[in-house]
């Protein structure tokens, strides 16, 4: 069932492509509470290895890089993956980590939680540098110190020359901080993984992507990240839900299609095997015109931002610019 779903050339002639959807292990609050969802972890990667996820979404704050790694193991031992080599497997950078001689050092961290040589893709996981220290959410304000981007890209640089990292790049980049990377890079970044979704479409960051060479996947694909208890705008749209019972398919299954059909890459988490086989049956069917303009015609709300990693007491610094903190994109003519 692997070879089934769709692979995407990267713009990194050390990747292999990446395949078109990827199981996301993203603890929800996103703190590490590895001794206890470790197990659950490991268990939901190799069910969906054997129902056929090859592409892997991990992070060092989502403290599920050894599970992952343990489940990789595992798939190997047991002969539902020939080596390493078959799973494409991404992880990021900390903003405590988001200083020039820390990156590194937290790759190789990262590669030792993993069990790894190394990993398809490493991303800057926010625009924002955090003083060094243990993850946790959320941060003082006076904890936000200015973000060295042209050292941390530097860095990242190196990783991608000492074969750690097969090919590197950003996560919740607007096209402004997207800019300021360009303008430095000699390796510019493969990927910028952002907030997705039928609700949060990210029309103007995807055109500027498709300018650049920068290929962009999808988390909150299915609109998961409302920790606040409010909903899910998603789950819940009445349009995707008219559009799913015309064609036969679940609501998540047309969300899912229809991020595909933009050219994006889903990154989706869900531990239940059902599921995990139902998100790979998307790929052989369309949705039609109609309901792709249903779908454009869908308000837009962005549930995720920076703020969100900050307590609302006390004060920025005034050495941190609060726009460099403003994730949400702002229209400059690409539609």
């Amino acid at each position: 069932m692997a070879s089934s779903v769709p692979e995407v050339a990267l713009r990194s002639c050390n990747a292999r492509p990446m395949p078109a959807l990827g199981m996301g292990t993203a603890a929800i609050p996103p703190v590490p509470e590895a001794a206890k969802n470790a197990e659950a972890t490991k268990g939901a990667v190799l069910a969906a290895i054997e129902v056929g996820f090859r592409h892997f979404d991990t992070a060092y704050m989502y403290g599920t890089e050894a599970p992952l790694g343990d489940a990789a193991e595992e798939a190997v031992r047991r002969g539902l993956v020939t080596s390493r080599e078959d799973l494409f497997v991404t992880s990021k950078l900390w903003c405590t980590q988001n200083h020039p001689d820390l990156v590194l050092p937290s790759l190789q961290d990262t590669l030792k939680n993993l069990k790894m040589d190394y990993v398809d893709l490493y991303l800057i996981h926010w625009p924002v540098a955090i003083k060094p220290g243990p993850p946790k959410l959320p941060y003082k304000k006076e904890d936000a110190v200015p973000f060295d981007l042209e050292g941390v890209w530097r860095a990242m640089e190196e990783c991608h020359r000492l074969g750690l990292a097969k090919a590197i790049g950003v996560s919740n980049f607007t096209t402004r901080h997207l800019d300021r990377v360009l303008a430095v890079a000699t390796v510019p970044p493969a990927v910028n993984q952002v907030e997705l979704n039928p609700v949060w479409q990210q029309r103007t960051l995807r055109a500027y992507c498709a300018d650049k060479g920068i290929h962009v996947a999808a988390y909150s694909s299915l609109g998961g990240q409302n920790w606040d208890g409010t909903g899910n705008a998603v789950l819940e749209s009445e349009v995707l839900a008219g559009i799913a019972k015309a064609r036969g398919k679940s609501v998540a299954q047309v969300a899912l299609r229809w991020i595909y059909e933009q050219g994006v890459t889903s990154i989706v988490k869900t531990y239940k095997k059902d599921r995990l086989k139902q998100n790979l049956e998307i790929f052989d069917w369309e949705l039609t015109e109609e309901d792709r303009l249903k779908i454009s015609q869908i308000p837009q709300k962005k549930v995720v931002k920076a703020s969100g990693l900050f307590s609302q007491e006390g004060e920025f610094t005034s050495a941190i610019d609060p726009a460099d903190l403003n994730i949400v994109e702002e229209y400059i003519g690409y539609c």
